[in-house]
Formats: structure tokens, sequence, C-alpha cells
């Protein structure tokens, strides 16, 4: 047995099988659930791993996943390892022009895409040259074009349930698609062995990773249940896939919903005793906040110990209100990538004041871009991890050559976001490189400013961005989506809440009112789109 995926699930599975493993409530929708134990999820996985085998698809094969969080998603992954085929995540957000892209740039040989998408498959279809089988998951509209596509229950239906699949390996690749939103799509190609220690914690985020592949079911077994896992972000996304697996890997209950609702996110916790929620910051905490102040007060959180986010960070003042009205969960704002899988997590100092500070891991280490060795205290770097980490970026050895490295025998991955490290190890986030803003010479991270921002009690949401400036370069621009019912602050009244919080070349000098943030469905930040509007109104 080695460190593969498959291979470790189903050990899990043999440990376990009459453990519930999946719940799905179908949020916005129908309210229908499904329920599967660890047994039953195996048995479904594999009948369509064989389908896909059966249809010709090979070992090594990309499959994308064009979904909805569902069953057929977590079930589609499942069945790509256990037939070493490679899963990709299709952004259920792209248009036709991106979704051409991201299919001739993964080179997909098959598809499996939600009903509602068929006529953008339709349309990127003849513009693709090895797509070649598509699996199509529930309704289809009236009015979508034709496809030749085999329907999913038809697919699973025509599978055995048995495994009788050949031996993996620790290489197989695992692909996960970032970006979009500063640059076009890249595929991060994972060894599955890097990402079940980088991503997974290798089997024990908060414990000893295992020795070997067999002590994972050891500890299964030895443990027992009673946690349940809840991923509010899209399944699209890393962070919502590998906190599913993380699940797995304890054999523990993974609740999942269609969509992100709130309203019926805190109810689920209540109803399914859920333990561990899992979001992208404030733009999901803060309807969370809002439910439960408001509408939703007086829900039963008592079964909830842990909440946490990646990919953006909970801000103070959402992360002290959310506190305030369950004041046992433990906040959590964790920090890594789709290159790097975790990094660290936040210290209980972090905040405005003493910016974004992190305990990291023993692998990830400030360093000099050029020089890439570690740089001193105080010195600005960029946050880098060695040991487990990816190969590089599928299909571009251009982007490949500037972000992985090896000193030594050992792989490097040079992550884009800038840091400093002090006397005790801690380091501090100054943001992402690609969105820093010059502002006549001195340098203002989005990331800082936003946290001040969104402290102001008539913020709702907020993203910073650079804008031309003839005289300073760039200035600082706040896009603000302002709280229901509040009035909108002006830029005097923006301007004097900073002072006290931060530097005065910090301080937005133009402030654009939006009707609403945009970010992708998880929750991260569109700075391509905040820095057209505030750029389009400082014209007008």
């Amino acid at each position: 047995m080695e460190y593969n995926l498959a291979d470790l699930f189903e050990s899990v599975v043999d440990a376990v099988p009459d453990r519930e493993a999946l719940v799905y409530v179908d949020h916005p929708g129908t309210g229908a659930e499904r329920r599967l134990t660890y047994g039953e999820l195996d048995a479904a996985a594999n009948r369509l791993a064989h389908h896909f085998l059966d249809s010709g698809l090979e070992a090594g094969e990309h499959l994308g996943l064009h979904l909805y969080n569902g069953v057929e998603y977590l079930q589609t992954v499942l069945a790509c390892l256990k037939a070493r085929l490679v899963p990709v995540n299709v952004n259920y957000r792209y248009v036709e022009e991106e979704l051409v892209y991201l299919y001739r740039d993964a080179d997909l040989a098959a598809l499996v895409f939600d009903g509602e998408f068929t006529a953008l498959v339709a349309a990127a279809l003849p513009q693709t040259e090895r797509l070649r089988h598509l699996v199509r998951v529930g309704a289809v509209p009236a009015d979508a074009p034709d496809l030749a596509v085999v329907a999913f229950e038809d697919a699973e239906a025509a599978g055995s349930p048995e495994r009788g699949f050949a031996p993996r390996s620790s290489d197989d690749l695992f692909i996960i698609y970032t970006g979009g939103t500063t640059g076009m799509p890249k595929g991060v190609m994972w060894r599955q062995e890097d990402l079940f220690f980088a991503g997974l914690f290798g089997g024990a985020p908060s414990g000893e990773p295992v020795k070997r592949p067999e002590e994972l079911a050891e500890r299964v077994a030895a443990g027992g249940s009673g946690l349940t896992f809840f991923p509010t972000p899209p399944l699209m996304h890393g962070t919502s896939t590998l906190t599913s697996f993380v699940a797995f890997n304890y054999g523990q209950r993974i609740v999942i919903h269609r969509k992100y609702v709130p309203e019926e996110v805190l109810r689920t916790i209540a109803k399914e005793r859920v333990t561990s929620v899992s979001l992208v910051g404030d733009a999901m905490l803060r309807p969370l906040v809002d439910a439960l102040g408001g509408p939703l007060r007086g829900t039963d959180m008592s079964s909830l110990f842990t909440l946490s986010s990646s990919g953006a960070i909970m801000s103070d003042t959402v992360r002290a209100q959310f506190q305030e009205l369950v004041p046992s969960v433990l906040l959590l704002n964790n920090f890594g990538s789709s290159e790097s899988g975790s990094n660290g997590k936040a210290t209980d100092d972090s905040g405005p004041e003493k910016g974004f500070r992190l305990e990291v891991n023993e692998r990830t280490l400030v360093v000099d871009p050029a020089t890439h060795e570690p740089v001193p205290v105080g010195v600005p770097g960029r946050l880098a991890q060695r040991g487990h980490v990816p190969l590089g970026y599928y299909n571009d050895p251009a982007k490949t050559a500037e972000t992985f490295f090896r000193r030594g025998e050992e792989r490097w991955v040079l992550l884009g976001d800038m840091a400093t490290v002090d006397e005790d190890g801690i380091v501090t986030v100054l943001g992402r490189g690609s969105q820093c803003i010059n502002t006549g010479g001195e340098k203002v991270y989005p990331e800082e400013v936003e946290q001040a921002l969104k402290a102001h009690p008539d913020v709702y949401d907020v993203l910073v961005a650079g804008v031309p400036d003839a005289t300073w370069g760039s200035h600082v621009a706040a896009v603000v989506q302002v709280r229901a019912g509040a009035e909108a602050p002006t830029l005097d009244q923006i301007q004097s809440h900073c002072r006290t919080r931060l530097a005065g070349y910090k301080i937005p000098r133009q402030l654009v009112i939006a009707p609403a943030i945009r970010r992708s469905p998880s929750g991260k930040a569109d700075y391509r789109w905040a820095k057209a509007v505030a750029t389009e109104a400082d014209r007008g």
C-alpha cells in the first residue's frame, strides 16, 4: 500500500464500512437529503470508476468536474482516483471563452457536468480537441442543445460496485486549477503523496502525521465517530475538496449543501450537530453573523467547536461579532494555497494593529525571491515552502520555472505572498506581491487597508486597489459595499476612521460605493474588477 488517496480511502472504508460518511442537503432547492455510509460511497465510486474505464478512458487521462456541490462531485473525485484518472476542478462561473481555455489547457478527455451548464458545454466542445466523453448530472433545461452524453445515473448503474482496479501509485496526479482573478487559470500538479502530507496534514491536522499508509486506517478503527465537518464553499475550490478528504482520513462525517445559503447553513449546523465549519473570509462569515444576530437568533450552535477560514482572512471586526454570538467556538484563520497546501495559522494577536501574523509550519520560510536564501529578521521577502510541494503548473513550463525551484535535492515553491519574519519566527504577511500598490515610492498591501476599513460600522464589504495617478504613480482606492440600512460614508469619514489605524500614505484617497463587491463563489476577492471599477470612477 502506498500514500495514494484512493488506497487510503479504501483502507478507511474497510475499517468503518457502516459509519455515515456523507450527508447532502439540496439548498436552495427541494431540501431533499441523501445519506451514504462509507461502504455505500465506496460502492458508488466504484461503479462510476468502472464506467469511465469501460468507456475507453485510460489511466493518466484528465477528467473535468464542472459541477455544483453534491454527492456526485465527491463520488466523481473518488472514482477518478480509483481508476487512476486525474480529476480537474472547473470553475462553474466561467463563461464560454474561459471554459474553452481551461478544457484545452487541462487536456480534458472527459467531463462530468451539471445539466444547467449544457449550453456552455455545447458551445465550448467544438473548440476542444481531446474531450470525447461527457456525463451529465441532473435535469436538462428545456431549451438546452442536444449533446452526445451519458446520464450520470446510467453511468453509475452500468458499472460494477466491486473494486478490482489496477495497482495505484503515490505518484498518481491530482490537479487543482487556481487563479482567474489575477490571470488565466493555472493547473497545480500534485503527486498524491505530497498532497497527503502538505494539504491533508498526513492524516492528522492536530497531531503527528502517520508514518506508514496502513496507520491511517488503524487510527480510524481505534478511534470513534462524532465529528461532523461542514465545508461550506464550493467543492470546485481546492479548500473544500481537501477539507472533505481530511474528514475521510479521520473516518468522520461530511455535510455539504448544493449552494451557500447562510440561513440554511445555520439550520444544518443545529440539525446535524456540526462540529467544524470551514468557509472563506468575511464574505461568507458576515452573512452568518447577520442571520444569527437577526432572524435566526437563538439557533442552537452548541455542537460547533471550530470555525476556520482559508483563502481569505476573517477580519477582527466580524470575528468579534461572531464570537459574541457563539462564545464557545474557536475561530481559526488558516493560511495556505493551492501551491503549498497548509502553511500555518494566525496568531491570537493577529489584526490591524500588528498585522496578519502567522505561526508557520517547519516547511515554510521567508526568502529573498532572487537568491532563494532566507531573509534577515524584519526584511521583506516572499513566502516559500519546501519538501512536499507540487511538481509545477500543467502545460506551463515558463511559470513553473518562475515558481518552483530546487535547493540541493529538495523541492521548493515560491509563493506570491510578501512577508517578514521576527526574532521568534512569527511571520507577518504583507499581502500578495501582485496586488501591492506603489504610491509615491511607498508600498501598500490591500489586505491591511481592507482590515482597517472593515472596522467601520457602515462598511459591509470592501476591496482596495491601486489606481494610476499622475502625481503618486498610483493612489489607494477603496471600493465599498455599504451595510444594508446604513448611510453611505463619505471619503472624509473613511479617511478620518483610518487615521488612527494606518499610516498616512495607506489611507484611501478615493472612495467608490458599489452595490455589491464581486467575489468568487468561495469568497475570494476579484481585484481586477475592483481596479477597473475604481479606475473608471476616477476617470468620470
